[in-house]
Protein backbone atom coordinates (compact mmCIF):
# COMPACT_ATOMS: atom_id res chain seq x y z
CA UNK A 1 0.00 0.00 0.00
CA UNK A 2 2.54 2.58 0.91
CA UNK A 3 5.04 1.90 -1.39
CA UNK A 4 3.37 1.45 -4.60
CA UNK A 5 -0.46 2.63 -4.63
CA UNK A 6 0.52 5.37 -1.80
CA UNK A 7 4.07 5.77 -2.00
CA UNK A 8 5.03 7.36 1.03
CA UNK A 9 8.21 5.97 2.79
CA UNK A 10 10.43 7.60 0.89
CA UNK A 11 9.29 10.61 2.91
CA UNK A 12 10.13 9.27 6.77
CA UNK A 13 12.92 9.47 8.60
CA UNK A 14 12.40 6.36 10.53
CA UNK A 15 9.73 4.14 10.78
CA UNK A 16 8.82 0.72 13.13
CA UNK A 17 6.39 -2.32 12.14
CA UNK A 18 4.34 -4.24 14.39
CA UNK A 19 2.79 -7.61 13.60
CA UNK A 20 0.89 -10.08 15.70
CA UNK A 21 3.11 -12.93 15.44
CA UNK A 22 6.88 -14.07 13.88
CA UNK A 23 4.98 -16.04 11.22
CA UNK A 24 2.24 -15.14 8.93
CA UNK A 25 0.55 -15.97 5.51
CA UNK A 26 1.00 -12.36 4.26
CA UNK A 27 5.01 -12.27 5.76
CA UNK A 28 6.39 -15.33 5.93
CA UNK A 29 8.79 -15.35 8.62
CA UNK A 30 10.21 -12.37 10.16
CA UNK A 31 12.44 -11.68 13.72
CA UNK A 32 11.94 -8.72 16.16
CA UNK A 33 14.47 -6.21 16.40
CA UNK A 34 15.97 -3.81 13.98
CA UNK A 35 15.16 -5.95 10.91
CA UNK A 36 12.22 -3.90 9.48
CA UNK A 37 13.07 -2.68 6.22
CA UNK A 38 10.76 -0.51 5.07
CA UNK A 39 12.65 1.96 1.88
CA UNK A 40 15.59 0.84 0.09
CA UNK A 41 18.36 0.52 2.61
CA UNK A 42 16.32 2.33 5.44
CA UNK A 43 15.73 -0.54 8.39
CA UNK A 44 13.48 0.54 11.76
CA UNK A 45 12.42 -2.07 15.03
CA UNK A 46 9.75 -4.92 14.00
CA UNK A 47 7.97 -5.76 17.26
CA UNK A 48 5.92 -9.09 17.64
CA UNK A 49 2.84 -8.09 19.81
CA UNK A 50 -0.86 -7.76 19.21
CA UNK A 51 -2.38 -4.73 17.95
CA UNK A 52 -5.07 -3.72 20.96
CA UNK A 53 -1.82 -4.34 23.33
CA UNK A 54 1.60 -2.78 22.36
CA UNK A 55 3.04 -2.79 25.72
CA UNK A 56 6.77 -2.81 24.54
CA UNK A 57 6.26 0.77 22.91
CA UNK A 58 6.46 3.85 25.57
CA UNK A 59 3.47 5.87 25.66
CA UNK A 60 3.70 9.47 23.30
CA UNK A 61 6.27 7.73 20.95
CA UNK A 62 5.41 8.01 17.55
CA UNK A 63 4.62 11.19 15.26
CA UNK A 64 2.01 9.34 12.88
CA UNK A 65 0.86 5.97 12.70
CA UNK A 66 0.38 3.99 9.63
CA UNK A 67 -2.67 1.45 9.16
CA UNK A 68 -3.27 -0.62 6.42
CA UNK A 69 -5.95 -3.53 5.85
CA UNK A 70 -5.41 -4.28 9.30
CA UNK A 71 -8.18 -3.27 11.54
CA UNK A 72 -10.92 -5.72 10.23
CA UNK A 73 -8.51 -8.12 11.35
CA UNK A 74 -8.88 -7.36 14.87
CA UNK A 75 -11.52 -8.53 17.29
CA UNK A 76 -11.93 -4.98 18.92
CA UNK A 77 -11.18 -2.26 17.01
CA UNK A 78 -11.95 0.25 19.50
CA UNK A 79 -9.36 -1.27 22.06
CA UNK A 80 -6.74 -1.07 18.93
CA UNK A 81 -7.36 2.39 18.71
CA UNK A 82 -7.36 3.57 21.81
CA UNK A 83 -3.87 1.81 21.88
CA UNK A 84 -2.82 3.22 18.95
CA UNK A 85 -3.41 6.81 20.43
CA UNK A 86 -1.49 6.11 23.10
CA UNK A 87 1.71 5.24 21.21
CA UNK A 88 1.41 8.90 19.62
CA UNK A 89 2.41 12.45 20.42
CA UNK A 90 0.45 15.02 21.40
CA UNK A 91 0.09 16.24 17.73
CA UNK A 92 0.48 12.46 16.10
CA UNK A 93 -1.29 11.94 13.16
CA UNK A 94 -3.00 8.13 11.88
CA UNK A 95 -3.93 7.04 8.50
CA UNK A 96 -6.21 3.95 8.55
CA UNK A 97 -6.75 2.09 5.64
CA UNK A 98 -9.75 -0.27 5.17
CA UNK A 99 -11.17 -2.43 2.95
CA UNK A 100 -14.20 -1.29 0.41
CA UNK A 101 -16.41 -4.30 1.16
CA UNK A 102 -18.62 -4.01 -2.26
CA UNK A 103 -15.31 -5.11 -4.12
CA UNK A 104 -14.27 -7.58 -2.18
CA UNK A 105 -15.51 -11.45 -0.40
CA UNK A 106 -17.35 -9.17 2.20
CA UNK A 107 -19.83 -7.76 -0.39
CA UNK A 108 -22.68 -9.90 0.98
CA UNK A 109 -22.08 -9.16 4.46
CA UNK A 110 -23.89 -5.75 6.11
CA UNK A 111 -21.53 -3.22 7.63
CA UNK A 112 -21.17 -3.12 11.27
CA UNK A 113 -22.60 -1.04 13.74
CA UNK A 114 -21.07 1.01 16.16
CA UNK A 115 -22.80 -0.10 18.84
CA UNK A 116 -21.71 -3.51 18.28
CA UNK A 117 -18.14 -2.28 18.41
CA UNK A 118 -18.60 -0.20 21.17
CA UNK A 119 -19.73 -3.75 23.42
CA UNK A 120 -16.69 -5.31 22.31
CA UNK A 121 -14.53 -2.53 23.30
CA UNK A 122 -16.71 -2.61 27.11
CA UNK A 123 -17.11 -6.33 26.70
CA UNK A 124 -13.08 -6.93 26.82
CA UNK A 125 -13.74 -8.55 23.78
CA UNK A 126 -10.36 -10.70 22.81
CA UNK A 127 -8.50 -12.17 19.54
CA UNK A 128 -9.82 -15.31 20.07
CA UNK A 129 -13.56 -14.18 19.82
CA UNK A 130 -16.03 -15.76 17.07
CA UNK A 131 -18.72 -14.38 17.36
CA UNK A 132 -19.19 -13.66 13.11
CA UNK A 133 -17.86 -16.90 12.49
CA UNK A 134 -21.33 -17.93 11.18
CA UNK A 135 -22.32 -14.69 9.00
CA UNK A 136 -18.58 -14.92 7.73
CA UNK A 137 -19.34 -18.56 6.72
CA UNK A 138 -22.67 -17.84 5.24
CA UNK A 139 -21.69 -14.35 3.06
CA UNK A 140 -17.96 -14.59 2.59
CA UNK A 141 -17.73 -15.08 -0.98
CA UNK A 142 -15.13 -18.04 -1.82
CA UNK A 143 -14.75 -16.89 -5.38
CA UNK A 144 -13.37 -13.55 -4.75
CA UNK A 145 -10.80 -15.17 -2.34
CA UNK A 146 -9.16 -18.19 -4.16
CA UNK A 147 -6.38 -18.82 -1.17
CA UNK A 148 -9.09 -19.64 1.10
CA UNK A 149 -9.80 -23.13 -0.64
CA UNK A 150 -13.36 -24.91 -0.57
CA UNK A 151 -15.76 -24.21 2.21
CA UNK A 152 -14.38 -26.83 4.22
CA UNK A 153 -10.89 -25.94 4.08
CA UNK A 154 -12.47 -22.14 4.61
CA UNK A 155 -14.18 -23.02 7.58
CA UNK A 156 -11.06 -25.36 9.04
CA UNK A 157 -8.54 -22.17 8.69
CA UNK A 158 -11.23 -19.81 10.34
CA UNK A 159 -11.42 -21.72 13.33
CA UNK A 160 -7.25 -21.84 13.61
CA UNK A 161 -8.10 -17.74 13.16
CA UNK A 162 -6.05 -16.83 16.46
CA UNK A 163 -3.18 -18.12 14.85
CA UNK A 164 -3.64 -17.13 11.21
CA UNK A 165 -5.84 -13.53 11.49
CA UNK A 166 -7.28 -14.04 8.66
CA UNK A 167 -10.59 -13.44 9.41
CA UNK A 168 -12.56 -10.16 8.98
CA UNK A 169 -14.32 -9.70 11.87
CA UNK A 170 -15.62 -6.31 11.02
CA UNK A 171 -16.88 -4.32 7.87
CA UNK A 172 -16.60 -0.36 7.72
CA UNK A 173 -17.62 2.16 5.63
CA UNK A 174 -17.19 5.82 5.86
CA UNK A 175 -19.65 6.68 8.53
CA UNK A 176 -18.67 3.95 10.79
CA UNK A 177 -14.78 5.22 10.18
CA UNK A 178 -15.27 8.51 10.92
CA UNK A 179 -17.14 7.50 14.48
CA UNK A 180 -14.35 5.25 15.32
CA UNK A 181 -12.08 7.90 14.78
CA UNK A 182 -14.07 10.47 16.83
CA UNK A 183 -14.90 8.36 19.52
CA UNK A 184 -11.06 7.78 20.00
CA UNK A 185 -10.44 11.26 20.39
CA UNK A 186 -9.11 12.29 16.61
CA UNK A 187 -10.04 15.04 14.32
CA UNK A 188 -10.63 13.44 10.67
CA UNK A 189 -8.85 15.99 8.16
CA UNK A 190 -9.72 13.84 5.18
CA UNK A 191 -11.02 11.01 3.81
CA UNK A 192 -10.94 9.12 0.31
CA UNK A 193 -11.74 6.00 -1.37
CA UNK A 194 -10.22 3.96 -4.16
CA UNK A 195 -11.78 0.76 -6.15
CA UNK A 196 -10.83 -1.40 -3.13
CA UNK A 197 -9.59 0.84 -0.09
CA UNK A 198 -11.34 3.66 2.11
CA UNK A 199 -8.29 6.24 3.11
CA UNK A 200 -8.91 8.52 6.66
CA UNK A 201 -6.02 10.81 7.74
CA UNK A 202 -7.10 11.98 11.00
CA UNK A 203 -5.08 14.02 13.78
CA UNK A 204 -5.17 13.65 17.53
CA UNK A 205 -7.12 16.43 19.37
CA UNK A 206 -5.37 18.37 21.53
Amino acid sequence: MFRMILPIYHLMDSLDCVNFSPDTIWEGSIKAGQSFNYFENKTGTQFISDGTDLAGIESGTYDFLLSSNCLEHIANPLKALKEWKRVLKDTGFMLLVLPVKENNFDHRRPVTSFEHLLEDLINQTTEKDMTHLDEILTLHDLAMDPPAGNIEQFRLRSLDNFNNRTLHHHVFDFPLIKRMLEYANFEVINMAKSDTDFFALAVLRI
